[in-house]
């Protein structure tokens, strides 16, 4: 037995082979059919609401069609997501975890329904809150109790939990130069029409070998989401602004959490004026950067005195990132506007990191 869904737009499925598989590992849930609508997902990962007598809960697999790559995401999401049960960090509780593709064609993992929402980050870098949220002294707290949930993740003892293997933190600021510019390089080889040469007239290989030269000693491993945004947690549904859940773990590792405060508040506004941070945080009654990194230091007891390299080190790499997005406009495979807006950002990022290190 199969469904379509088509009314939610949830994937074909094989209940029949799903309910046998939530009698045996989630009782709980209860009995009867399931019924299943999709939350969100598309390319990346789906997440799709399963229903029984006993109340709903989420599923998070990859596109039933998608590259094996999926299949490892979604065990490293169940992989952190089940050793985070009990912990103080906030995330959706993980209820079981199917490793292969027997029952649903792909691997898949269960957690709890969480009741909240999450900000929309517009491609023009505008934020969109929950009507009820965009105004007034909420933006204040939802700023500091985004800070919250990375002070948690810092103060995580990763190795208690059992992801001492769940990543490599010895040498990880180390390995980055070298990560991200054999990413950038690999673009000409997938692009032929990508002018590989950009990048080295930007400047992007004196970032690389300042932060090859300059990696500050003393840093402290822990549990780093790598890419935690707005749109990346779930606040509570009524006021006062507080986080619930943080979600979309497959970036997720054992590094430094430094570069995580170091990139969320990157766009904070800043008590010293316009420059180099401010932007889509520029909100009445949000926090300050220097407020939320002071905030940040008395809730982790960590130093912050390297932050500049981190911000170098954050910029240098959300340049490589998006620079496959001008690489796809140069081969053709999407639009020019759309490849000049992230060359703006690319570039931006890299200027960004060269006046820092100018700076240091």
């Amino acid at each position: 037995m199969t469904t379509t869904n088509a009314a939610n737009d949830a994937p074909p499925l094989d209940t029949t082979a799903l309910e046998r598989w939530l009698d045996e590992h989630l009782p709980e849930l209860g009995d009867g059919p399931v019924q299943l609508s999709k939350i969100s997902g598309g390319n990346t990962n789906l997440v799709i609401r399963l229903q029984r007598s006993g109340g709903p809960v989420v599923a998070r697999m990859p596109p039933l069609e998608g590259s094996p790559e999926g299949a490892k995401t979604i065990h490293r999401e169940a992989t952190v997501l089940q050793a985070l049960n009990g912990t103080s960090v906030p995330h959706p509780v993980f209820r079981a975890y199917c490793p292969t593709p027997d029952v649903l064609g792909v691997p898949f993992y269960v957690m709890d329904l969480v009741d909240g929402w999450a900000a929309t980050l517009t491609e023009q870098n505008e934020i969109i809150f929950k009507p009820g949220f965009e105004s007034g002294p909420d933006h204040h707290y939802l700023g500091y109790a985004m800070i919250d949930g990375l002070a948690e993740m810092a103060l995580l003892d990763y190795k208690a939990v059992g992801l001492e293997s769940y990543g490599k933190p010895e040498g990880f600021l180390e390995r980055q130069p070298d990560r991200w510019m054999a990413q950038v390089e690999s673009y000409a080889t997938r692009y032929p029409k990508y002018d590989a040469e950009r990048l080295i007239r930007q400047g992007l290989p004196r970032i690389a070998d300042w932060l090859r030269d300059n990696v500050p000693a003393g840093n402290q491993p822990g549990l780093m989401h790598a890419d935690y945004a707005v749109s990346n947690v779930l606040f509570a549904n009524r006021p006062p602004a507080r986080l619930v859940a943080i979600i979309d773990w497959e970036t997720s590792t054992i590094g430094d959490p430094l570069l995580d405060i170091a990139g969320f508040t990157r766009s904070f506004p800043s008590s010293r004026g316009p420059g180099r941070v401010g932007g889509a945080f520029r909100l009445p009654g949000f926090p300050t950067r220097e407020d939320a990194l002071a905030y940040y230091a008395e809730r982790t007891g960590r130093s912050l005195d390297t932050l500049p390299y981190y911000d170098v080190l954050y910029a240098f790499r959300t340049a490589c990132m998006i620079e496959y997005k001008v690489a796809e406009s140069m081969q053709g495979l999407s639009s020019p506007a759309k490849g000049q807006r992230f060359a703006a950002l690319m570039d931006r990022a890299v200027q960004d990191a060269l006046a820092l290190i100018a700076a240091s």
